[in-house]
């Protein structure tokens, strides 16, 4: 199971009007820095529900989807 994960996100706005992460900030007050974003494209949280834009994210070492819905972001995680 999954569950939507609600976070702050550090992001620079670029002057044609894009987006882009570059740190979270996890429930537990832990920031996690971005390494990388491999793509960026509009897709359905397949594993927590809702959609918006989707980055893929690589952060430590593990690739991620941070989710930017309507003003919110949102990360996949797993219920333990």
């Amino acid at each position: 199971m999954y569950r939507k994960v609600y976070v702050e996100v550090n992001a620079k706005f670029e002057k044609d009007g894009n987006i882009i992460p570059q740190s979270i900030l996890w429930e537990d007050g832990t920031v996690y820095t971005l390494d990388k974003i491999t793509n960026i494209c509009i897709a359905a949280s397949l594993k927590a529900g809702g959609s918006g834009i989707r980055y893929t994210c690589i952060i430590n070492g593990v690739q991620t989807y941070l989710f930017l819905e309507k003003d919110r972001w949102f990360v996949e995680a797993r219920e333990y």
